[in-house]
């Protein structure tokens, strides 16, 4: 099967669940999510750690970059990837949305997050590519589920002007909702470099969002003393990650213009 094809058969599962109305209802989806990703992760482990050990598994292929310039483009460009694919559990708008008191229970939850994450992706990542080298491209089930909860804020804000219709909104959200879930999957198809798409989004968006705008918020705001070590320890946060999101942003755009050369619309990468 083409990777088009793919990406069309999780399209199609994503306009069943794209109707689900609120977060409310996302719950028991979001415990499928969870279940299949420490299932997912606890399999995939645990093969890699057996084929390492096999004889008969792969030819690893270790190898970097041989030139310095692509070296560092290329972790600037990581750094991007990472931002996007980790960075969603501190962002301001999820932190707003919690009940006071705000400071304990995000920080229990960042603390949860993390935790996990450290736990169990980097637990895939690292055996993963003792196990085969270079990375390939690896399903990810839980990605179904989990895809639901990034895409409702988007489904309400189209839907919203279309509120005025009857028959309890049911028929216009699921018209407005598989019609962006149909264009959607139809770019993600057409255009399937999905690395550079994630890096322009961390370099552009997750990197000021999580790391610079929340320091600045924070010193507009409390004023703190510049005396204080948050004082400084905020300035050092938001002027490190502003190089990082610059040169980010850079290493971004050259990796694209070095990549369009080679992809295609449906191209199987």
């Amino acid at each position: 099967m083409m990777l088009y094809e793919f990406m069309i058969i999780f399209g199609c599962l994503m306009l069943i669940l794209a109707p689900m109305p609120s977060f409310h209802s996302l719950r028991h989806i979001n415990l499928i999510s969870l279940v299949l990703c420490l299932s997912y992760s606890a399999c995939t482990v645990a093969a890699s750690i057996y084929i390492g050990n096999s004889s008969k598994g792969p030819q690893k292929d270790y190898s970097l970059p041989s030139d310095t310039q692509s070296r560092i483009f290329g972790i600037f460009n990581a750094i991007a990837i990472i931002a996007t694919t980790y960075g969603n559990g501190i962002i301001p708008e999820i932190q707003a949305t919690i009940a006071p008191p705000v400071k304990e229970k995000m920080f229990k939850g960042l603390c949860s997050c993390y935790a996990i994450v450290a736990m169990i992706f980097f637990s895939v990542a690292i055996s993963g590519y003792w196990a085969f080298g270079k990375p390939s491209w690896w399903p990810h089930p839980q990605c179904i589920c989990s895809l639901q909860t990034r895409c409702l804020s988007v489904h309400l804000v189209i839907q919203r002007p279309h509120s005025f219709l009857p028959t309890i909104n049911v028929i216009p959200r699921v018209i407005s909702r598989s019609l962006s879930v149909i264009a959607a999957t139809t770019i993600a198809a057409m255009l399937p470099f999905f690395g550079d798409i994630n890096a322009v989004i961390g370099a552009f968006g997750f990197l000021p969002l999580d790391f610079i705008l929340p320091m600045l918020f924070y010193k507009f705001t409390f004023r703190p003393s510049k005396r204080s070590p948050i004082f400084w320890l905020n300035t050092t946060i938001a002027v490190v990650f502003s190089i990082v999101g610059v040169i980010s942003a850079v290493a971004v755009v050259r990796q694209i213009s070095l990549d369009a050369k080679t992809y295609r619309l449906f191209a199987n990468l």
